[in-house]
């Protein structure tokens, strides 16, 4: 929503400071704000930039760069002067870019009688990200949609999102992530959602929780965190999701699989395949209409999140017979989520599977089984099923059952019916690279008859010439990537530069 810097100055509680020097062109207080970032080299003209303190770089120190870039002002925690560029001081940057989101938030909802508005909030231990990707695609059909980019989910990236939405926007998704309880009830703070959905409960972030309880704890907080008149979406298939029907203090929706727990209305997946690029197919129902949705993104674990995004979009007017063409058109999502591609590396020639965006056990298994599904022989040709790699870094934040989660992660693989593990590990941290140990140790352990070959590499570069190795060796070959941030594995995949299929 326009606003000017003393508009924002407001908004967050600060000190506007005019530029040094005299330069009006640096901001005055009725300069409007074009833009909101947090990183100078996405600076241009008339934004804000918001100086964040990290544990490695300080964002006060490039303030003389957000100038250059013709930024209005700064948000600092201090004055710094600085020729040309007006500061908004307040005691916390990040707090105060929330207080901002808030503004925009508010500003836009008190226009909503003549234009409508509806913020969409989405949380889970696995899905948020491509649940947002389908609903952006559904909800971009039907008016002006606000969207993160890839998984902004935190106190930094959620506003930052919000600080997009201008007075034409119908549509706001916010995605909602956590480390720890409390922060998805700040992040609804900030914006409150008119519709909350909860696509499952896991065990990422163990760790940091402590118990999957706690866990579940956290993420009921989107739906505590409702505006007033709000709508929960929950799965009905996870009980820890269906227990926060309870806390809800609204309406609630539910979504599921034919075999979940009904409830009237439900919006239903039944006669769920795969085709041979492991893209899934299934009928949609909410017991008065039907439609039959062919997902154009694979992983049949996208059923669930494409009937969370689907309820929300039916709620907000859309039919199923449109939906269903949506989804079934939709064919790329946010980067390193099941991307397919092909790979041509050092003379070898394979197809990738890149989901290395993230990883925790509940996603890790998914994406085996969608490395197993792949070409899997479905279409009746005659042709071998491919070499598969499935190439797997340590996952972080599991706890004190971490080890025994690795181990138990290296055997699944086995278990699935892959022909090769690649255990990624650290040579900078050793306990990642024990963690990538323990998943090969398990791999091993499941083995028999040395049918499957597991390896323990210690960093994404020996990965990789392992990975051509197998290669050589095995013509017609398929290679999952998946493994936290940490791993390495989403830049290996950048550099490999895959020519997309599909």
């Amino acid at each position: 929503m326009p606003m000017t810097l003393e508009e924002t100055a407001d908004a967050v509680r600060g000190v506007l400071v005019p530029p040094d020097g005299g330069d009006a062109a640096g901001g005055t207080a009725g300069s409007p704000i074009a833009s909101v970032v947090t990183d100078s080299r996405r600076v241009t003209v008339g934004s804000l930039f918001v100086a964040i303190r990290g544990e490695r770089v300080d964002g006060h120190d490039f303030l003389p760069a957000a100038a250059k870039g013709g930024a209005v002002a700064a948000l600092v925690d201090h004055d710094v002067p600085c020729d040309g560029l007006a500061r908004i001081v307040v005691p916390d940057t990040v707090k105060a870019l929330g207080l901002l989101a808030r503004a925009v938030v508010d500003r836009r909802r008190a226009a909503a009688a003549e234009s409508p508005f509806t913020v969409v909030g989405i949380t889970g231990s696995v899905g948020k990200t491509t649940t947002k990707d389908l609903l952006r695609a559904l909800l971009e059909t039907m008016g002006p949609t606000v969207a993160p980019v890839g998984s902004f989910n935190n106190e930094i990236g959620l506003p930052l999102t919000v600080c997009e939405v201008g007075p034409d926007t119908r549509f706001l998704i916010a995605e909602m992530g956590a480390n720890h309880v409390g922060e998805i009830a700040g992040l609804t703070r900030v914006v409150p959602p008119d519709i909350a959905v909860v696509l499952k409960v896991g065990v990422a972030h163990l760790g940091e929780f402590g118990s999957v309880e706690r866990i579940a704890q956290a993420k009921s907080e989107i739906v505590r965190g409702l505006a007033p008149h709000g709508t929960a979406v929950l799965n009905s298939g996870d009980p820890r999701v269906s227990a926060m029907e309870r806390l809800t203090p609204g309406d609630v929706l539910w979504f599921g699989m034919e075999d979940d727990p009904a409830h009237p209305g439900m919006l239903v997946a039944s006669d769920v395949d795969v085709d041979d690029a492991d893209r899934p197919s299934f009928l949609m129902s909410d017991g008065r209409s039907s439609a039959h949705v062919h997902l154009g993104i694979p992983g049949r674990h996208n059923v669930a999140n494409a009937l969370a995004a689907s309820t929300v979009a039916v709620r907000l007017g859309m039919g199923l017979d449109r939906a269903a063409e949506v989804l079934s058109s939709l064919t790329r999502i946010s980067p390193h989520r099941m991307a397919v591609g092909e790979v041509s590396e050092d003379g070898v020639r394979f197809t990738v599977i890149d989901d290395s965006f993230n990883a925790n056990p509940d996603s890790v298994r998914a994406g085996v089984d969608g490395l197993i599904r792949w070409h899997a022989g479905k279409s009746g040709t005659d042709a071998p099923r491919p070499f598969r790699i499935a190439v797997l870094g340590a996952m972080l934040e599991l706890g004190d059952d971490e080890e025994d989660l690795h181990e138990r992660i290296g055997a699944y693989a086995v278990g699935a019916g892959v022909d090769a593990v690649i255990a990624v590990g650290s040579t900078t941290d050793p306990h990642v690279d024990a963690l990538a140990g323990a998943l090969a140790r398990g791999a091993r352990a499941a083995v028999e008859s040395g049918r499957v070959s597991v390896d323990w590499v210690h960093d994404a570069k020996e990965a990789d010439g392992c990975i051509v190795g197998l290669v050589r060796g095995h013509q017609e070959s398929v290679v999952l990537l998946k493994g936290s941030h940490f791993s390495g594995l989403s830049a290996l995949a950048e550099r490999w530069s895959p020519t997309a299929i599909g």
